[in-house]
């Protein structure tokens, strides 16, 4: 389109010159057609040289959505409001994509950082104090019988109190207690305070007092009771300066209380007089069994091992099992009493 418009325009000019000349002067010689010739290819290659110009313009505003005006060229309809071009400079795009990609880069590496410390940290810290729940539930029938036998006759247990170790990537590791019978669990304990609270409550009921509420209240009771007895194994090793066994462990070791509450009160549920042998029975069990087990922590745990003040310190726990024992036994409508 734009040769022919040119081809067009030159002929249109050079005829005009030729036949009236430059300045109005008719063009009879040689040399003023040479001249007329060459200012008609200028003024072509000129004109179709802005035509190009204002074409590519046209477009380039067209493409950001703004309005094309050019020679001859009005506002279409349905077009938007002109927008102001942006300038394209490739070079200013290349150094903030790569300033960008610098600082994600920088921030990606500090981020990842400072996350995997705060995991390695985290995870330590978990395993240490926590370690892993299915851990204390990795039991079988043999482990259930042998495990109550160890809480409820304490005395009969000839085998060591130690816990079998195992080396696991790299570091030794307490066997699960599917493997050790002095390794502590979590299977026992919840099930030994679930049929506490069901006897208590078949007790009440035997008795005529049963409630829906008198249920809650003994479940609060034995949460309390569980509390109490996590809270006073705790703080002794703290006082001792071994605050680093597993808060599972305790509340595994704390939990094992419920075995002998249930067969007290299944005897009281069974014979009102039995009772007052087997409280007693199962408060001095649960004692022993405390004793050997913190002995053997406090052994495992403790640098430096002071004997006498150990001793009272496990005597102490022995003797708080009594009134846990008397408060918990006692089954009421009423959690406190």
């Amino acid at each position: 389109m734009y040769y022919t418009t040119g081809y067009c325009f030159y002929c249109f000019l050079e005829a005009q010159i030729a036949g009236k000349g430059i300045g109005g002067r008719p063009n009879s010689d040689q040399s003023s057609r040479i001249h007329a010739t060459h200012f008609a290819r200028t003024a072509t290659d000129s004109a179709l040289q802005f035509l190009r110009t204002q074409d590519m313009y046209n477009n380039n505003v067209g493409s950001q959505g703004g309005v094309g005006v050019g020679i001859g060229v009005g506002v279409g309809p349905g077009m938007g409001p002109a927008a102001n071009p942006q300038p394209n400079n490739p070079f200013g795009n290349a150094f903030y994509g790569a300033g960008s990609g610098l600082i994600r880069g920088g921030l990606g590496a500090y981020g990842e950082k400072i996350l995997g410390s705060s995991s390695e940290y985290v995870q330590s810290n978990i395993s240490r104090y926590f370690s892993d729940p299915q851990y204390y539930f990795q039991v079988n029938d043999h482990y259930v019988r042998n495990k109550l036998k160890v809480v409820l006759f304490p005395f009969l247990h000839r085998g060591h109190w130690t816990r079998i170790t195992e080396p696991v990537g790299g570091r030794l590791s307490y066997k699960p207690p599917i493997y050790d019978i002095n390794a502590p669990d979590l299977y026992i304990p919840f099930m030994a305070f679930g049929t506490y609270v069901i006897l208590a409550g078949l007790s009440l009921g035997l008795r005529g007092k049963f409630t829906p509420e008198a249920l809650n209240w003994l479940f609060i009771k034995g949460l309390v009771g569980w509390c109490l007895q996590v809270s006073l194994l705790k703080v002794s090793l703290l006082s001792l300066g071994s605050g680093e066994a597993p808060l599972l462990d305790i509340v595994a070791y704390a939990g094992y209380t419920f075995t002998g509450m249930c067969l007290a009160v299944f005897g009281r549920i069974a014979w009102s007089y039995s009772y007052y042998f087997l409280m007693p029975w199962a408060c001095l069990c649960m004692g022993i069994f405390l004793v050997k087990t913190m002995k053997r922590v406090l052994f495992a745990e403790v640098r430096s091992y002071d004997s006498s003040r150990h001793h009272y310190l496990l005597l102490f726990i022995a003797l708080a099992q009594l009134p846990l024992f008397i408060w918990l036994g006692n089954i009421s409508v009423h959690w406190l009493f």
